[in-house]
């Protein structure tokens, strides 16, 4: 008889959680929430967690909620179709230049990021673009279309950073690194969403749902469990709406892609391939998916696809290693691995345990920002990347290990 390598946390009146999280610290109230969302009675199976689960808004950021009839909005949230993307170059470490500071500033430069409002323009900042490039221009044109009939239905989503967003980092826990693999070829890796505009879109459903469970008087054990029903006028528009915005995150990191290549070129004057191999994979998404015969709606909620054979990426902190991985197909986890690492600590408790030379040692020998605004994303506030890996080992394996050398975050 094959040994499972995940755990079994039975809730009452709901359905099995199945953890991947063997060696891996999970806090008492991501399995509290875990548990709440199992006890919806859409739920198909059982969830998945994986080995970064962590506590979330409604729904825990690292598992897998397959449903039938019905869509959590905030269990997919606003950073809809966030992601990652991957791309081996023919460069080596020996091409890079001595000095990785010229890197990173060509990089900070290509792609707007960050958040900070430009005075007397209400509306726009840093991390939009002023003049949008061809590349932008190009991938828009074939969002555009569908945009409008989205917005048709719900006229504020035009009063978003839309266009502008498209090619754009943002903040938080988004960034662009360039890597080194185990044979010492040189990787371009980066981490986006569906930015303003996909925040829009979560926010706004996630308020539908929450009205019409009041308008039905439904009994929720968390408020962010709210959900649409399949055959109603919110659920096709949410449908829509969110396919959308994952075809507008996807773009967006195959924009991005295309100026990071530009900016490193900029700096690298030997004549390079880009793409040898690329990854382009959500973690923050749902779609219609066959598991056990039936096709169901599976939400990935800090998790990415890893059916036989596909690629997916796994990225560390910024001090840590990543991992370009091929999925196994395991049916019991729908076809899933972990996102990342996986926070320990909210960003909060990271700013208030640790300081900037903290933050300096935990990066030495990465080209980063090393200052008090990127304390909350300090590498001890994350699961040890090891650990993680160690607890999927039936999910995925590993193809390739990165190392950043330069890091830019938003």
């Amino acid at each position: 008889m094959k040994h499972e390598q995940y755990d079994v946390l039975a809730v009452a009146g709901g359905r099995p959680v199945k953890m991947w999280t063997r060696g891996v610290p999970v806090e008492e109230e991501a399995k509290r929430q875990l548990a709440n969302t199992a006890q919806m009675p859409f739920i198909y199976k059982h969830i998945a967690a994986m080995p970064d689960v962590h506590l979330g808004k409604g729904s825990t950021i690292g598992s897998v909620i397959p449903t039938v009839g019905a869509i959590i909005p905030a269990a997919v949230g606003v950073d809809i179709g966030c992601g990652m993307m991957a791309a081996r170059t023919t460069l080596t470490a020996k091409d890079l230049p001595d000095n990785l500071g010229k890197l990173r500033g060509a990089i900070e430069r290509a792609i707007p990021h960050g958040l900070s409002k430009v005075r007397g323009r209400k509306g726009h900042d840093v991390g939009s673009w002023d003049t949008p490039p061809r590349s932008v221009d190009a991938a828009w044109a074939q969002l555009k279309e569908e945009f409008d009939a989205i917005c048709a239905k719900t006229p504020k989503l035009r009063n978003t950073n839309n266009y502008r967003h498209l090619g754009t980092l943002g903040t938080g826990n988004h960034f662009v690194e360039i890597c080194l693999d185990e044979a010492g070829f040189v990787w371009l890796m980066l981490h986006s969403g569906s930015r303003g505009v996909g925040n829009a879109i979560g926010s706004h459903f996630i308020e539908l749902a929450r009205q019409d469970m009041r308008a039905h008087q439904v009994n929720l054990p968390d408020q962010d469990l709210a959900y649409l029903s399949e055959g109603t006028k919110h659920y096709d528009d949410y449908v829509q709406a969110v396919g959308w915005a994952q075809k507008f995150a996807r773009m967006n990191r195959e924009v991005m892609m295309q100026n990071l290549v530009a900016a490193v070129r900029s700096v690298i004057v030997k004549p390079f391939d880009a793409h040898v191999e690329a990854v382009n994979c959500h973690h923050n998404y749902v779609q219609k998916e066959t598991h056990f015969g039936r096709e169901v709606l599976v939400t990935r909620k800090g998790a990415v696809s890893a059916r036989a054979g596909e690629l997916g990426i796994i990225p560390g902190s910024m001090g840590a290693k990543s991992y370009i991985v091929r999925g196994k197909g395991n049916p019991e986890s729908f076809h899933s691995c972990s996102h990342g690492a996986g926070r320990t600590m909210s960003r909060s408790e990271a700013k208030r345990r640790y300081t900037v030379d903290d933050q300096v040692r935990a990066t030495q020998g990465v080209e980063c920002r090393k200052d008090a605004g990127v304390i909350d994303e300090i590498p001890m506030a994350y699961k040890d990347i090891d650990a993680v890996m160690q607890a999927q080992q039936d999910l995925v394996e590993v193809v390739h290990t990165l190392k950043q050398v330069v890091c830019v975050k938003g």
